[in-house]
């Protein structure tokens, strides 16, 4: 049939279209992510032997929204942290300390995660100071004129009480006055979690009115060395006025500065896949936003903005409040900032993708049963079935379509043996057949289009949220957000050598591929052989095409696959159409049984 012949050529072109974008770029991007890890490992050895000296800070104002002037940064993370007087972090999440000079948070840690599946390894290092080779911070003061004095910048020395130390209970309290008569009154808190709240009150004992402005940024040294991939944004975030939900690659900033318009209310900063930094500010005064890199000394990134300027009388004061948000990408967490906070679309900062109305209520369905499982794998194997059920009308029509349409097929033989060359007939003959029957010949088609993007959904889910990361299944299966580990190459482990990422072939992807296999065999083998080959080689495409593909995605195509061959052979025994399994099985083997002539 016509009809067939399309459909098998389509699926062909699909099947090349992402093996070709396996094979090109997804075996080179792990091959370049192992490189760079192990570059990576390598320059900090490097480091620790040498001990270079360290170097020092050139604070700079520019025209923009923010200072971003900095030296080249040399120091290793010990002598940055010994430079200046710090007050240290100790909550439940988070470790590290507050520099007192700029008040800047540039020392983070991130208890609840550590570098490998191994508990031993490190924990994640968030913030590290602008002095370091990897420099991360986020900095918040103000620009001031002639007329103000020095107002807090980055060299600012501000005083802390002695033995001040900032926990989820304990804020903390850092104060500055200039040869002006302004005094700045910075209170630092932080919740359990990844928020910071800086609420600072400037009071004008002077005897001007002093007018100042104030800004906020979220400053990067290099991008990350890991390569991004289309399915997830890296880079500047923010959610800002009218421009809405504003997603800016690093690349795009070393081209041209981004400069939204002017807008009241929102947040921006930078984020990874995990991580993120942002800065939310006074959700009432207007301000302008800055996506940008500068090339001069170290190169940097920087998101920052700038409050419209205001006036504090002499004898009076006034009070500003930030938040920081500096931490993982927790879903609930993130929606709990999001709804307490009032911070519009502040869930975005997770990257559900275009199917967002699907993605988040997948994870949400997922998390419903890892909460009650303790499994995110099982969570997965029952999420499927919740789509199957969800979908069973659908694939019921299917399925019912294709026992029809097997029903049928003897007299769709007797026909093409009627009307021979004459395919206008013939066509017209079989719309005439598919009315008699009442059989409708692509209501097959509509299922498997439908669930395209849940597959993605689900893949998106798997792929960005933290929930997924160094998540266990069971036996070798520690982190459903990786490759499965094991690879046939050297036997599953036993061989002691690495596979090349190219060969790499696990053992669940094998599964998926027996499975897939066995779906395709409930069907007949079709008679073209062009259709035929792409039946016969597609499960072992696809075996390899998801070998790089994250454990998590391939348990639910393999625990998908099982479900429909179920599904299928229910109800087709319910329409009364032979299961072509067993014959499809045995023919096979008699074919690779038989003797060559």
């Amino acid at each position: 049939m016509e009809n067939n012949r399309n459909y098998f050529i389509a699926i062909a072109l699909s099947v090349l279209i992402v093996l070709g974008w396996q094979f090109l770029y997804m075996n080179p991007r792990i091959e370049a992510q192992r490189k760079a890890q192990e570059a990576q490992k390598a320059q900090q050895q490097t480091e620790q032997a040498q001990q270079p000296a360290a170097g020092g800070q050139t604070p700079a104002q520019t025209s923009g929204a923010a200072p971003s002037g900095q030296a080249a940064a040399t120091a290793t993370l010990e002598q940055a942290l010994a430079k200046t007087p710090r007050i240290a972090i100790d909550t439940p999440a988070l470790s590290g300390s507050i520099n007192l000079a700029g008040a800047r948070l540039d020392d983070l840690k991130l208890k609840g995660y550590h570098e490998t599946v191994d508990d031993s390894s490190p924990i994640i290092t968030l913030f590290s100071p602008a002095e370091t080779k990897d420099g991360y911070f986020t900095e918040l003061g103000y620009i001031g004129s002639d007329t103000t004095g020095a107002v807090p910048g980055p060299a600012t020395l501000w005083t802390a009480p002695e033995g001040a130390k900032l926990t989820e209970k304990t804020p903390v309290t850092l104060s500055y006055t200039n040869d002006k008569g302004l005094t700045f009154t910075r209170t630092i808190s932080v919740d359990e979690r990844y928020m910071f709240t800086v609420a600072d009150k400037i009071e004008n004992t002077g005897q001007a009115p002093a007018s100042l402005s104030s800004y906020g940024r979220v400053t990067r040294y290099n991008k990350p060395t890991t390569p991004s991939i289309y399915v997830l944004h890296e880079g500047f975030i923010g959610v800002i006025g009218d421009d809405g939900l504003i997603e800016t690659k690093y690349s795009a900033v070393e081209e041209e500065a981004v400069q939204p318009a002017k807008s009241t209310g929102g947040w921006l900063g930078i984020t990874d896949k995990y991580w993120a930094a942002t800065i939310i500010p006074p959700q009432t005064s207007a301000y302008e936003a800055r996506f940008s890199h500068f090339a001069d000394g170290q190169p940097r990134y920087q998101a920052d903005y700038k409050d419209d300027a205001f006036t504090v009388a002499p004898g009076q004061s006034i009070e500003l409040k930030n938040l920081v948000f500096a931490g993982a990408k927790e879903v609930p967490v993130i929606d709990g900032y999001e709804a307490s906070y009032s911070i519009p679309k502040f869930d975005r900062l997770i990257d559900w993708g275009w199917f967002y109305f699907i993605t988040k209520p997948m994870f949400k369905l997922m998390d419903f049963f890892y909460r009650f499982f303790g499994n995110f794998g099982v969570a997965i194997l029952c999420t499927t079935i919740v789509v199957k059920l969800l979908f069973f009308p659908l694939a019921s029509k299917q399925y019912a379509s294709m026992a029809n349409m097997k029903r049928v097929q003897p007299k769709m033989e007797e026909l093409k043996t009627k009307f021979g060359d004459d395919r206008m007939g013939l066509q017209q003959a079989m719309m005439q057949l598919y009315k008699e029957e009442k059989i409708n010949p692509i209501a097959g088609c509509w299922p498997v289009a439908l669930q395209i993007p849940i597959f993605f959904s689900l893949y998106k889910v798997i792929y960005i949220t933290i929930e997924m990361r160094h998540a266990p299944f069971f036996g070798w299966i520690q982190d459903l957000s990786a490759p499965d580990p094991t690879t046939i190459v050297n036997l599953f482990g036993l061989l002691p050598f690495e596979a090349p990422a190219i060969l790499h072939l696990g053992v669940w992807p094998l599964i998926m591929g027996i499975t897939m296999f066995v779906q395709m065999r409930m069907n007949p083998t079709p008679p073209d052989p062009t259709q035929a080959m792409i039946f016969n080689w597609m499960p072992l495409v696809f075996t390899f095409m998801l070998a790089s593909f994250p454990a998590g995605l391939v348990i639910y195509w393999a625990w998908n696959n099982t479900l429909s061959v179920l599904q299928q052979s229910l109800i087709m025994k319910r329409h009364g159409v032979k299961i072509e399994l067993f014959d499809n099985l045995k023919g096979l083997f008699r074919r690779k049984a038989a003797p060559s002539k």
